[in-house]
């Protein structure tokens, strides 16, 4: 294993080119819907007008993010990134602007034009290194996603709060829109954009996402989802609980560390178990390790199962991306990776209001079994996936 990997895989040409402008967009998108709260708390004064107006930008993301892809598959990045980017533009500034109802409608509008820069970047990928001898290299370039992502949700919320604090929180959304809108620099790499299939292979490939086997794929990273919302507010409950809620940003640390190190590790190997099976092994090491979670009461191996949870979260992301390549033709590729993001968020975004009441029915623990619940599905669903996988061991491949 060598960092040499990602060098390798960055110096293919074309490569370095969008990803890096995307990493840098993602750091924006991260930082949007923390800067909503910020800025609508600040104008109102009222945490429950400000978690509305982002549970309204967090439905419009959700449900209007798989439609926009669905026009960059059939049109293309290049023809239908400027406009989204500029109709995000104007939304933020609609939502700078303010106003009672104002805020709401600008929210949701933020959301509605919030670019799938994730996805358009998974699927460059896809025609970047499809065909490539080494087979390694797209499960490397996911891993590599997996880290861009990481980053940006560490750094993205941490400026946004810095500007919130600071008492300027409109600093912290004007400064996501620009990272967002900086990513006008990907859709301008022509060499790298995904080759847009006719209308009618559009709509033949829309319908493998109808199949079983992709729906299986949102449901688990639905699950996920369900699992990062519940860890958020439990962690938080318990360690308010212990009447430490500093230490609240040390356990998430713990968690984000390992996952970060898993994800680096993970991406430098070619690894000859094939990804469904894979899959199912790290789902079913997630449950074991979640479950001590909520019995755990002392700090040391609280942490200790955190760091082990952390350890399956990035293998999981890059095999939920192989697996939907693999079954997804190319003509819907965008779709298909805006459709697992988007359960993965609408999971998350669920999740925190059911483990809130979990909580609140039994402390900190019972958000913890929200939690090992939903890795519980995730390795239920995983295992059904291999065993199908195992099944038929030489498919055939997906029309492209």
């Amino acid at each position: 294993m060598s960092t040499a990997n990602y060098r390798t895989l960055l110096r293919t040409p074309g490569a370095a080119a969008f990803f890096l402008p995307a990493a840098v967009g993602r750091v924006g998108l991260a930082m949007t819907g923390l800067g909503i709260v910020w800025l609508v708390h600040d104008r109102t004064g009222s945490y429950g007008a400000a978690g509305i107006a982002v549970g309204c930008f967090a439905v419009a993301d959700a449900l209007g993010g798989p439609q926009v892809a669905r026009v960059v598959d059939l049109l293309g990045q290049r023809r239908v990134l400027p406009y989204v980017l500029a109709a995000h533009a104007a939304s933020v500034g609609l939502l700078l602007v303010g106003g009672p109802v104002l805020d709401l409608v600008a929210a949701t509008l933020v959301g509605i034009t919030l670019p799938q820069l994730s996805a358009m970047s998974a699927a460059r990928w896809s025609a970047l290194l499809r065909g490539a001898r080494d087979e390694a290299a797209l499960p490397r370039a996911f891993a590599l996603e997996a880290l861009a992502n990481a980053l940006s949700y560490l750094a993205g919320p941490a400026l946004v709060s810095t500007a919130g604090a600071a008492g300027r929180p409109e600093l912290g959304t004007l400064l996501a829109a620009v990272l967002v809108v900086g990513g006008l620099a990907f859709a301008l790499q022509r060499r790298t954009a995904p080759q847009v299939a006719g209308r009618a292979e559009h709509r033949t490939a829309g319908r493998a996402l109808l199949r079983p086997a992709f729906a299986r794929q949102v449901a688990f990273t639905l699950a996920l989802g369900v699992f990062f919302g519940a860890m958020q507010v439990s962690v938080t409950a318990y360690a308010v609980g212990r009447d430490t809620p500093d230490s609240a940003p040390l356990l998430y640390a713990v968690s984000n560390c390992t996952s970060l190190l898993a994800g680096w590790v993970y991406g430098l190997r070619a690894w000859r178990t094939p990804a469904g099976r894979q899959r199912a092994l790290v789902a079913a090491g997630l449950a074991a390790a979640s479950l001590p979670l909520t019995i755990l009461d002392a700090p040391l191996p609280l942490s200790l199962a955190l760091a082990l949870t952390g350890f399956a979260v990035p293998p999981l992301l890059v095999l939920s991306s192989v697996l939907a390549e693999s079954m997804v033709p190319r003509a819907a590729l965008t779709q298909a990776f805006t459709w697992l993001n988007s359960a993965s968020a609408a999971g998350s975004a669920g999740a925190a209001a059911v483990a809130g009441q979990a909580v609140d029915t039994a402390g900190a623990h019972g958000g913890f079994a929200v939690a090992a619940a939903a890795t519980a599905g995730m390795a239920v669903l995983a295992a059904v996936g291999g065993r199908e996988a195992a099944a038929q061991p030489e498919p055939a491949a997906p029309e492209r």
